[in-house]
């Protein structure tokens, strides 16, 4: 593809995300000049825990994970983005090193924005900062009820959150397929495999889900929403 061309897709798929939307076309056009398409193979990191900060990544296709390895060898998930979310964003501006990890959950295209020359644009173009704040805030919001939610709430309310939120998803399904294998689930649950499969087991034995293989059925909405409910 020439560079020409290269830019031009670039250009357009900013211009369908929410944060660069409502940008005027000279201040799309800057970012797309300064923009590079990267793929990632199902599993590829895209950079660990203490490297530099090099730039705000958003995606085009694929999931891509945020993640902490403790010492013991557990991993915890922070956030899971998918199509158009971006990420990254503090580093970009404090000039730090990345604070987690971050690695593709499936095969993966992503649009990289190196720091310096984006702090260039932003500088000519004081209406893009004002909207690289706004993700913060959110960013910060999620945050904060993943601290609530591994503070206050046992492994059956995290379940029983996920698989409403899930269904949801899946505009209100009452049977659909788990997002994540298991592993990855219990990672983001704040739990290990061992437990997260007791709890999967316990909440078919009481009639509020049925499982085949990755498949989820909800039998009792009510009962869901009142565990979700606990703190």
């Amino acid at each position: 593809m020439a560079v020409s061309e290269r830019v031009l897709e670039v250009k357009k798929f900013l211009q369908s995300t929410s944060i660069f939307q409502n940008m005027l076309d000279e201040q799309l056009q800057a970012l797309a000049n300064i923009a590079i398409p990267q793929t990632y193979k199902k599993g590829a990191t895209l950079f660990w825990e203490g490297d530099e900060g090099t730039g705000l990544f958003i995606i085009k296709s694929g999931r891509i994970k945020i993640f902490k390895v403790a010492n013991g060898g557990k991993e915890q998930i922070f956030h899971i983005f998918g199509s158009e979310d971006y990420f990254a964003e503090v580093p970009t501006f404090d000039g730090g090193n990345f604070p987690a990890s971050a690695a593709a959950l499936e095969n993966s295209e992503v649009v990289f924005i190196p720091r310096t020359a984006f702090l260039l644009v932003l500088q000519e173009h004081p209406a893009l900062a004002l909207a690289i704040l706004g993700t913060f805030a959110r960013h910060l919001r999620k945050l904060t009820h993943l601290v609530d939610t591994l503070s206050f709430k046992e492994v059956p309310e995290r379940l029983a959150h996920y698989l409403l939120k899930l269904s949801d998803r899946r505009g209100h399904a009452d049977v659909f397929e788990l997002d994540l294998p298991k592993g990855q689930l219990a990672a983001l649950l704040g739990t290990i495999p061992e437990t997260l499969s007791r709890t999967f087991y316990k909440f078919s034995q009481e009639g509020i889900i049925e499982m085949n293989g990755t498949t989820v059925k909800l039998c009792d909405r009510d009962r869901l929403r009142s565990l979700e409910k606990n703190k």
